[in-house]
């Protein structure tokens, strides 16, 4: 997604600046040509030989400097940058920003810019909450620029607040959703993901080996892509994706409330969650104690979400469903579209190798009506993409 993309990353006077090294590093490693440019005051903190080093891109802090090729330098950058992240982003920069106040190469080059912008705050607690610079973030926010809200923790000042620039990981996640074409825009779609625990006493739970990956991406590519996005997750190690509605749930049941819930408002829903199938007809209320000899559960059918979705379906919406199978997947997947009333199905294999459960790929089979459509081995971030791609085709 960053591939051949123009970054601009403005640095300002705070000592989160050390962190924008880690961001630069990472931008490059994903093949974006990244230009950055420091106010004077961020020199104090990190040396612009660093960002050139890691960039191979002149680091630029002087309007007026001459070592560069000729042309004007701020109006060519702003014209070519695909997004501008101002990270950190310091009280006064904010305030030079908000008002168009350009004295300096990043605010010259910030004013001239049309893509995409974003702003990192850092800065002490007291000043993030000085009605000033707040009213000027709200400014900021007037113009379309996008302001990252700051971390809690412990600063450099010594309090702990908020005013903590964000980790690197989550700057990038903002600029990969800057820079990614918007193709849903104006869609609501709904993505279940990972495992559902069905409880059989305070202590243990019936559950799988689903870790959510899937789902996520899937709930992450259709965000990047613009939709707006509700995640309805079981329990998972996963870090949730940013600019989405995330609904944590337990059982197959919890999952079937809030799913039903919100079916009619969806554009397109995609059940990538590992619903259990059965859950134990008793829930003890005490730990259930070892005795000598067998011992069995009573087991029942837990409600078929994807089956009530499937009859309820309003016109227009796109349901899709998930298979996993271990044996005739593509006989067994076919049944259940039809059964279920699918406009599609993504099957695959548990058994194959880099398919099935936690892994950072898959090899899936997009089922319709119509179409068979194998995909090769890829990572479950391009599987997301390849489907997110052949639904909108057919909506």
């Amino acid at each position: 997604m960053l591939q051949g993309k123009h970054i601009i990353l403005g640095v300002t006077g705070s000592i989160a600046a050390y962190k924008i090294a880690s961001l630069a590093s990472m931008l490059k490693k994903r093949k974006a040509d990244v230009t950055v440019i420091m106010t004077q005051n961020a020199t104090n903190f990190i040396h612009p030989i660093t960002f050139e080093t890691l960039t191979g891109n002149k680091c630029l802090i002087d309007t007026f400097d001459r070592n560069f090729q000729y042309n004007v330098e701020h109006v060519a950058l702003a014209k070519q940058a695909d997004a501008i992240l101002i990270a950190p982003a310091s009280a006064n920069v904010i305030a030079k920003a908000a008002h168009g106040i350009a004295d300096d190469m990043l605010t010259t080059t910030l004013l001239a810019c049309q893509c995409p912008k974003i702003i990192a705050p850092a800065m002490n607690t007291r000043m993030f909450q000085n009605p000033i610079v707040q009213d000027n973030m709200k400014i900021l926010e007037k113009y379309s620029m996008e302001v990252i809200t700051p971390a809690t923790g412990y600063l450099a000042c010594g309090d702990t607040g908020e005013g903590k620039m964000p980790e690197p990981e989550l700057l990038l996640e903002y600029l990969v959703k800057a820079v990614t074409p918007k193709d849903m825009t104006g869609l609501k779609v709904l993505v279940t993901a990972g495992p559902t625990r069905e409880k059989i006493d305070p202590v243990r739970y019936i559950s799988n080996h689903s870790t959510g990956k899937m789902g996520y991406a899937i709930a992450r590519a259709a965000m990047l892509r613009g939709a707006d996005v509700t995640l309805v997750s079981g329990k998972t190690e996963l870090t949730p994706p940013i600019h989405m509605e995330v609904v944590d749930v337990l059982s197959a049941a919890d999952m079937a409330e809030v799913v039903k819930s919100r079916a009619k408002e969806q554009n397109i829903i995609i059940k990538a969650a590992a619903v259990a199938d059965y859950h134990p007809k008793y829930i003890a209320d005490e730990k259930l104690k070892k005795k000598d000899g067998d011992m069995s559960i009573e087991l029942e059918r837990t409600e078929d979400i994807l089956g009530y979705l499937g009859a309820h379906k309003p016109e227009g919406q796109f349901l899709c469903g998930f298979s996993m199978e271990t044996e005739n997947m593509i006989e067994n997947s076919r049944k259940k579209l039809e059964k279920k009333n699918l406009d599609l199905i993504v099957a695959n294999n548990l058994k194959q190798e880099g398919a099935g459960f936690g892994t950072d790929t898959n090899i899936v089979t997009l089922l319709s009506k119509t179409d068979t459509i194998q995909l090769p081995m890829m990572s479950k971030e391009e599987v997301a993409d390849k489907l997110l791609s052949y639904i909108m085709d057919k909506i």
